[in-house]
């Protein structure tokens, strides 16, 4: 018997997965960079604890892909290419607007202009069927267990804070060891 697979979620629902994406891709390259590093560096271009590229990422997911749902290989790929779209744009435009990089796999193989390279892909790719399938599912549940009022406040201050943090981060980027290069 085939699982059937949430397609449709919520308005307050799509926005408290952007913030959890978003905060659980700042939580990864920070991990990653405590390892590598051996110190805490605030990735990103925000000051605060998300990466917004991760949150869109998901989002665009669930909302732009969800007639794959039902064919996971097809959807895998369609992953993959949906999240290489938004970083290499999002790549292009912070190098063009900030003349600066966040990433650069230019030393990776199977890379394009050192915006995205295939393993980042493939782990995106593996990480959106896992979303999909399992963890916006679940988190949708129990986010849906929350009081309306509290789910519309708690998306309201997030919204907020984030914009505050947009707005600042515009004209004073986050920049430093292990979050930005010069192009």
């Amino acid at each position: 018997m085939r699982k059937t697979v949430q397609k449709v979620y919520p308005i307050t629902t799509l926005i408290l997965l952007f913030f959890l994406f978003s905060f659980t891709g700042w939580v990864w390259e920070v991990i990653c960079h405590l390892v590598e590093d051996r110190m805490f560096i605030n990735r990103g271009v925000l000051f605060g604890p998300w990466l917004p590229i991760y949150g869109t990422g998901g989002i665009l997911i669930l909302v732009l892909l969800k007639r794959f749902f039902d064919r996971p290989g097809l959807l895998f790929v369609m992953i993959m290419t949906v999240c290489g779209v938004v970083e290499y744009v999002t790549g292009w435009w912070l190098e063009t607007f900030f003349h600066t990089r966040w990433w650069d796999y230019r030393d990776f193989v199977f890379q394009i202009q050192g915006r995205v390279c295939l393993i980042g892909l493939l782990v995106f790719g593996l990480g959106g069927l896992a979303f999909v399938y399992e963890i916006a599912p679940r988190l949708n549940k129990l986010i849906m267990k929350m009081n309306v009022s509290i789910r519309k406040l708690l998306c309201a201050v997030l919204i907020t804070v984030f914009v505050i943090d947009l707005l600042y981060s515009l004209a004073n980027p986050n920049t430093g060891f292990g979050i930005t290069s010069g192009i």
